[in-house]
């Protein structure tokens, strides 16, 4: 018998309430958006929900624009695995603003990966919340 094809569906993006990893509970969305204004403990990302593939192994990476660390030096993308704990599975991938917050601006790609294969992606663009810093946003 031909084994079932998990379905991946994004189910919210933009920004949520606080995520607390020891809660079984997923942050709540607050703004469906893409957009985010680069403010301190400003929580974003996506849910997605993923029927089908239990014992599964997910692959998550955010791509952030160029952080460095207190040398200068770039940080490496923040990726993990994890596996699907039940065949309906929701999942949330996100990440928060921190000081300093000049290097956060700019495109945050977040990508899950299953099997291999992307099966949701979403790119977040971090901007100054000040609008008279506009020239400070990534590509300008």
């Amino acid at each position: 018998m031909a084994k079932s094809k998990p379905v991946v569906s994004i189910e919210t993006y933009g920004i949520h309430t606080t995520w607390d990893a020891e809660s079984k509970h997923l942050p709540k969305i607050k703004t469906f958006t893409t957009d985010v204004p680069a403010e301190i403990d400003i929580e974003f990302g996506f849910t997605v929900n993923i029927k089908k593939a239990r014992g599964e192994k997910i692959r998550y990476c955010i791509y952030h624009p160029g952080i460095t660390d207190e040398d200068g030096d770039e940080l490496e993308p923040f990726d993990g695995e994890l596996h699907v704990r039940t065949n309906d599975w929701d999942f949330y991938l996100g990440d928060t603003i921190w000081e300093p917050i000049d290097n956060k601006i700019g495109p945050w790609r977040m990508t899950i990966e299953l099997g291999g294969k992307i099966v949701a992606e979403k790119t977040f663009n971090l901007y100054a919340k000040d609008e008279g810093e506009f020239w400070k946003r990534r590509g300008y």
